[in-house]
């Protein structure tokens, strides 16, 4: 749609702007300024200054002598202009822009040449405004000021083009009544561009320089300008519409007018008091109304036709004339701009060039990397469509598809979109609602979705899965919700025992009767840290079992989800002592005393972790430490006694390991803060646990393994999971950790190595 409002004729209004150059000092003040000998400088940014002065000095790049000190030289760029036949004074003049910092504004004296060769000019005692400067130069050059400060202008609006700097440019323009036109319609885009409609005279179709005033940080950026007829422009200018790509800060509310270069040099327009904002779904249909009466290159047609087809929140693949349909099983997103994706394609003839996911100005190339497989169920979805009957009748069945996207920049109140480009250049789009979650809720559910026997399934792991959760920036802290305590907790002088009763733990019932048995945890204070919704079910029967057991219970809830690491993180959260003991309730101890060895133990090696062994119910071990083995890549670090009989190892004396078993240990209680926390990249325990250890390793926590002290339990495992969903997790943990790990372990062993 074109502005309905008439566009005023007359062309320097009065524009409420900041940086609209104040009026102009009278031109007596000016010329009494004005002396051969002497030159006046004015500020332009933090590093130039203009200075202005009388006499003759050669144009262009010119090396120039600053103060007294000789070897201070530096490169200018001078205009120049002749003295018209009534100056009496000086038949030259000139205006030069001179890098300077604020360590030069107390400079005293300018040499124009070479050493010896060049004029001497002292500079005047302050210096004057850029509105001043800009009077003196109209009163001096006269005529010729238009050119002098063209030229000028073409030094200034190359390099870092400050906000600074282009308040000096717009006041140069406005010197010399550069001002052309107004912009009435402001458009915003989806795709990083601004559309511009509104009238001038030195507009000229094709690509112009332009840089757009207002807020963000100004850059000289080529917009492609096409022209239509106005009959309600004034004489000589005509309409103008352009697209100009602008940093993402740019919004339309932000933009107080632009500076481009015409025909005749640069030119100042100001945005219209009036004028009218459309947003992005409403910009294409305003470019589509106005496109086919414009005039312009070629390139600069397409990219309005391009822009006129750009996205209006609308779907649109649907409304293809061609065998070409998409959609979305899901789309996931676990940080700002990192996504998973599932969905499928279908597009037997191949019309589709490239497939992206956009948002605002970030793009992701999603078919570049993509991984297809079969998807027989949208092949027989279109059995019943006479026209997609054609297509289904060839050998394309790999519709469906899995990807990986990280779109650069966080906006995540904007909802990103499928922009599909087909071979004819047309564009159709999907919009897309992201769901919200965690990387590892969201890869979990991903894999779920999935035939374990799907041939597709390791490319799928290996080329989107395990970026999606590496490049996950990890997880947020685990918030608790409730705190509930049942009997003395607080009475208790023991350390205190955090059990973590994660999303696959069972009932605990039977780990209280074994603590309630055993006399020193009788008396120990106990922390029972559990997700929200197993707090709400079961915290009632909890506290009469700790009464019945005359236990010391607080029972915690932790907002959310989480397995036993996140539970036993969130007990420590509950808690102001100096050391705990943790255990999961996966585990049951294999006999009584070992409460107290375990506190014997921390108490003779302050701020170490200790961790018992782990059996399992066979009397064969499940883990006795974990050991760094320098000569395994797949495995970089290792279990040594895991199978072993029990036996094997109980007679063991405290032992120094690469990492203790945070599902039963003795430690400090910031020890997991200190690290940093469980990682949230990792969809079992094991690794989790793993990666955690090492962690704590290096920031100063020595672990140990108390062989004399075991605890019976099994392999982590959700509730549900087929044995091929677990291994394929147990997968993904083995190449998350070695990706994460190996290289770390890699330095560490050349180091060791090293001679000293």
């Amino acid at each position: 749609m074109l502005v309905t409002e008439q566009s005023p004729t007359v062309t320097n209004p009065p524009i409420a702007s900041p940086l609209v150059a104040k009026p102009m000092p009278t031109k007596q003040g000016a010329s009494r300024a004005m002396r051969p000998g002497r030159v006046i400088g004015c500020r332009v940014d933090e590093i130039t200054l203009l200075v202005i002065g009388l006499g003759h000095v050669p144009a262009g790049d010119v090396t120039v002598g600053v103060g007294e000190d000789q070897a201070d030289t530096r490169n200018a760029f001078v205009s120049e202009w002749r003295s018209g036949p009534s100056s009496a004074r000086t038949k030259h003049g000139f205006a030069a822009l001179l890098p300077a910092g604020d360590t030069d504004l107390a400079m005293t004296t300018i040499r124009f040449g070479e050493n010896g060769t060049g004029t001497p000019y002292i500079f005047a005692s302050r210096l004057v405004s850029t509105e001043e400067a800009a009077a003196l130069l109209l009163e001096s050059a006269g005529s010729q000021s238009g050119a002098v400060i063209n030229r000028l202008v073409d030094t200034l609006m190359t390099g870092n083009l400050s906000r600074r700097r282009l308040l000096t440019i717009i006041a140069l323009l406005q010197a010399t009544h550069a001002n052309d036109g107004f912009v009435e319609l402001i458009g915003e885009s989806h795709d990083g561009v601004t559309f511009l409609q509104g009238w001038s005279r030195g507009m000229t179709p094709g690509p112009c320089r332009m840089s757009l005033i207002g807020k963000a940080t100004p850059v000289v950026a080529e917009c492609g300008i096409a022209t239509f007829t106005r009959p309600d422009a004034p004489d000589g200018a005509a309409g103008f519409v352009g697209l100009i790509e602008t940093d993402e800060a740019a919004r339309a509310a932000d933009i107080e007018g632009l500076v481009f270069r015409g025909r005749t040099g640069w030119r100042h327009v100001a945005i219209h008091p009036r004028k009218r904002i459309a947003d992005p779904q409403e910009t294409p249909e305003h470019i589509r109304s106005i496109l086919m009466r414009t005039h312009g290159t070629p390139e600069v047609l397409l990219s309005l036709r391009a822009a006129a087809n750009s996205f209006e929140g609308k779907e649109t693949v649907s409304s293809l004339p061609y065998l070409v349909r998409m959609g979305i099983d899901s789309i996931f997103e676990a940080d700002a701009g990192n996504l998973l994706i599932s969905g499928w394609l279908y597009d037997p003839d191949g019309h589709v060039a490239t497939v992206r996911l956009r948002r605002r100005n970030a793009a992701a190339s999603l078919d570049e990397h993509w991984t297809r497989f079969d998807r027989p169920d949208v092949t027989d979805s279109f059995n019943d469509q006479a026209h997609f009957v054609p297509g289904l009748r060839g050998d394309q069945r790999a519709h469906g598809f899995v990807v990986h996207a990280q779109l650069s920049g966080e906006d995540p109140g904007v909802l990103p979109y499928f922009e599909l480009t087909l071979q004819d250049s047309r564009r159709a789009f999907l919009p897309v609602k992201p769901t919200r979650l965690s990387a590892r809720s969201a890869a979990l559910r991903q894999i779920g979705s999935i035939d374990p026997a799907n041939s597709a399934l390791p490319a799928i792991v290996d080329a989107h899965l395990i970026p999606f959760l590496t490049q996950s920036s990890g997880r947020s802290a685990p918030v608790i919700e409730t705190i509930v305590d049942a009997g003395f907790f607080d009475e208790e002088n023991g350390l205190p025992v955090i059990i973590g009763v994660g999303e696959s733990e069972e009932d605990i019932s039977p780990l209280l009767a074994l603590l309630a048995l055993d006399p020193e945890t009788r008396s120990a204070p106990i922390v029972i840290a559990m997700p929200a919704e197993r707090f709400r079910r079961q915290a009632a029967r909890l506290k009469e079992l700790a009464r019945f057991y005359r236990l010391s219970v607080r029972l915690v809830s932790m907002k959310g989800t989480g397995d036993v690491y996140d539970m036993l993180e969130t007990g420590t959260q509950a808690l102001s002592c100096e050391t705990v003991v943790s255990l999961s309730a996966s585990l049951i101890p294999h006999g009584t005393g070992w409460y107290g060895k375990l506190v014997a133990a921390a108490s003779a090696m302050k701020g170490s972790i200790i961790s018992p062994v782990l059996a399992y119910e066979d009397h064969s071990v499940r883990w006795a430490g974990s050991w760094i083995d320098d000569g395994n890549d797949d495995q970089p670090v290792v279990g040594r006694y895991a199978g072993y009989p029990i036996k094997a190892v109980t007679d063991m004396k405290v032992t120094s390991i690469a990492a203790a078993s945070l599902e039963c240990c003795v430690m400090p209680r910031d020890a997991l803060s200190r690290a940093g926390g469980f990682s949230g990249g990792y969809l079992g325990t094991q690794e989790k646990g793993l990666d955690l250890g090492l962690r704590l390793s290096r920031s100063g926590f020595d672990s140990y393994l108390l062989p004399s002290v075991q605890m019976w339990g099994c392999d982590d495992a959700r509730a549900g999971d087929s044995p091929a969903m677990t291994a394929l997790v147990e997968e993904v943990d083995r190449k998350i950790f070695k990706s994460q790990w190996l290289p770390i372990l890699s330095v560490e062993k050349h180091l060791e190595k090293r001679p000293a």
